[in-house]
């Protein structure tokens, strides 16, 4: 990337002369400004929400674990289904990378701070509120929205007040996102260091520059497609209810425009963790910097025009099927740059495995399975066959859980000295990496092999033939979701304390600003700019 030359000027805030200005306390949280303690307060939130819906998910995985029912009336597994799928995607995935972004942006760009830091301040607050709305839901009359995570009219217009709260909580979560993504953009337009050049920007940068535009493109769809839900519920209008005229399948158009650019904004921060990791730990820079940024921009702009990829099976003309089925198998193109150029850094590099390494390799791997099984969904014939099935399921869960989750379990070990001061107990995060790794393709494998063989998904029962293979799925999740608690250990123990993190703990060569400050980096960074030569 490019020569760090520190500024002799710039010495690093945060010692005694600036302690009287960081409060104490509740207080320090409550009206936190500093992009650190926003980043922290992001990735514990998300923390907590990732739990809850795996709670959700062990939920579901119980009730298949047999044929028959065991546990939960039909009605309540459709709302575990629903809500596993909402709070995951908005809970945990998302406010995990607008942590990562909180924490990272500024100290790899040299910023002091983010651009406005009462607005950051406010965009995690709506998040716990909406957190709660979702939470209660399942405890008003007629329990939590059970139309799906994707919210599908004309469910949505007959369920009870579970959905209202689902699509206030949305709402909420959706200004969260917008706000987040202005202050990103701004941030990374307005105050790099002098010397960073937009092509010298960290990958971990370019991809939240991209993502944040992403954003501030389709929470608004998402928004108009649930507050026309919201009116067609409450006010009379018939936007999706076709007992007054209404398309239920205009829902899925205005959905899917904002749903597909969403998976992206789920991946594309991902790849840019990966793309930090693997050059240190290869003792290389990235092999094709310039066409990783390409990919990403690629990437982004063909997401547009994908959507109904989704919808293959709802009567679509076929000239609408081809070109929507062309433009989706387009998308392997830019992500098979991508894969080919970490690929290429590693290639030769004198490697070491540490457990950022294992993740970011671990996401290679179990990621481009997950592209192949979406190649394959591609394909409006055999679409239409695995539309709605487990293979689907398995599909996503490959992208999500293995795409997303572990590239953020890898960005957490590797930036974690550089948060606490601390470094993390290796074998400990490399029995998280193995166990992680096994339990998930031991969960969601199989589910490729129940999809293919017919059997359809967001079900409470189903035919003995499929007993054998959900029995192993369900234990391969719980192995999964217990392996987790491992992660939990660490984190706190690591924040306890642990053998002292060097500024540059991973040696990284040309790394980034951020290993040029001490460790654990003081609350106030780069009050004088850093130059970069």
């Amino acid at each position: 990337m490019s020569a760090v030359i520190p500024n002799p000027a710039a010495g690093h805030a945060g010692h005694a002369d600036h302690s009287h200005d960081h409060p104490h306390g509740w207080r320090r949280w409550l009206f936190a400004t500093n992009h650190k303690d926003i980043g922290t307060m992001y990735l514990w939130f998300s923390m907590t929400m990732f739990f809850i819906g795996g709670l959700l998910a062990l939920g579901i995985r119980a009730e298949l674990f047999q044929p028959g029912l065991q546990f939960w009336r039909p009605e309540f597994f459709n709302q575990l289904t629903t809500m596993h799928g909402v709070i995951m995607v908005f809970g945990a995935i998302m406010p995990a990378f607008v942590g990562f972004a909180n924490w990272m942006i500024p100290l790899q760009i040299g910023a002091p701070d983010m651009a406005f830091a009462r607005m950051n301040n406010f965009s995690f607050w709506l998040l716990p509120p909406a957190a709660l709305l979702i939470v209660v839901s399942f405890f008003v009359p007629g329990g939590a929205t059970a139309a799906g995570w994707t919210l599908y009219a004309p469910l949505t217009v007959q369920m009870g007040p579970g959905m209202d709260l689902a699509i206030f909580a949305l709402h909420i979560m959706g200004a969260s996102s917008i706000m987040g993504s202005i202050n990103i953009v701004t941030t990374v337009l307005n105050m790099r260091a002098p010397g960073m050049t937009l092509m010298k920007m960290p990958m971990f940068v370019w991809t939240w520059l991209i993502t944040a535009y992403l954003l501030i493109a389709v929470m608004p769809v998402l928004a108009g497609a649930i507050t026309m839900t919201l009116t067609d519920r409450h006010f009379g209008t018939s936007f999706f209810n076709a007992a007054g005229g209404g398309d239920p399948v205009m829902y899925q158009h205005v959905f899917w425009f904002f749903g597909h650019p969403e998976v992206y904004i789920m991946i594309l921060p991902a790849f840019g963790i990966v793309s930090q990791i693997i050059p240190v730990f290869s003792r290389k820079p990235l092999f094709g910097y310039a066409s990783m940024v390409y990919a990403t921009a690629s990437i982004a702009i063909l997401s547009f025009i994908v959507w109904a990829h989704h919808m293959f099976t709802t009567g679509m003309p076929v000239t609408g099927q081809l070109f929507f089925m062309y433009a989706t198998m387009l998308i392997a193109i830019p992500t098979g740059v991508k894969v080919f150029n970490w690929i290429a850094t590693m290639f030769k590099g004198s490697m070491t495995f540490e457990t950022p390494m294992l993740f970011a390799v671990g996401f290679i791997f179990v990621f481009t399975i997950g592209g192949f099984t979406g190649l394959i969904l591609a394909m409006a014939p055999i679409d239409i066959q695995l539309q709605d099935t487990y293979y689907v399921v398995a599909h996503f869960h490959y992208v999500l859980v293995a795409g997303s989750l572990f590239a953020l379990f890898a960005g957490t070990y590797f930036w974690i000295p550089k948060w606490t001061g601390h470094m993390y107990d290796e074998k400990l995060g490399k029995l998280h990496f193995w166990a992680s790794v096994i339990f998930f393709n031991v969960a969601f494998f199989p589910q490729h092999f129940l999809g293919l063989a017919g059997m359809p998904r967001r079900y409470a029962d189903y035919a003995m033939q499929f007993a054998d293979w959900n029995m192993v799925s369900t234990i391969g999740a719980f192995g999964f979701g217990f392996s987790q608690l491992i992660f939990v250990y660490v984190v706190v123990k690591v924040i306890k304390g642990g053998p002292k993190a060097s500024d540059n703990p991973w040696e990284a060569a040309d790394g980034g600003l951020e290993w040029t400050v001490p460790s654990p980096a003081p609350f106030h960074t780069f009050e004088t700019p850093p130059v970069v030569k």
